[in-house]
């Protein structure tokens, strides 16, 4: 192949993919350990992002548990809520009518006694002009 100037710029593969390390240099790396540490970088992204995505569902998951949980106790509330007011206003009304009873019978124990008053007194004027 011939080669020409444009490419002049343009590193070999062999300049980029190191080959096997010599012998006495203990620092080269190995194309093995290269591809190695490249899995273990995709291997902890892959953990991070999986880790993300676990914190995100969790999150999403803690707001929908939240949610339900304040509209059944929100339910609950109004059940209980009406309930109460419900037995309140069934004794405050049974208190008013037992009232109300009382003051019924009180008054029609006094007409009844005025009524019976003025006819035993109607029927007995009556009684006395007819002896007369």
């Amino acid at each position: 192949m011939s080669s020409t100037t444009s490419d002049a710029g343009i590193p070999l593969l062999t300049e980029v993919i190191p080959g096997p390390a010599p012998a006495g240099n203990k620092h080269a790396v190995a194309p093995e350990t290269t591809v190695d540490a490249v899995k273990d970088d995709i291997v902890t992204l892959e953990a991070r992002a999986a880790t993300i995505l676990e914190e995100e569902e969790w999150d999403r998951l803690e707001r929908e548990i939240r949610e339900r949980v304040l509209i059944q106790i929100i339910e609950r509330i109004d059940f209980v809520l009406e309930q109460r007011v419900r037995d309140s206003l069934a004794d405050v009304l049974q208190t008013a009518v037992e009232g109300l009873a009382a003051d019924i019978k009180g008054g029609l124990h006094v007409s009844m006694r005025d009524v019976v008053t003025r006819a035993v007194t109607h029927e007995i004027t009556k009684l006395k002009s007819a002896k007369k």
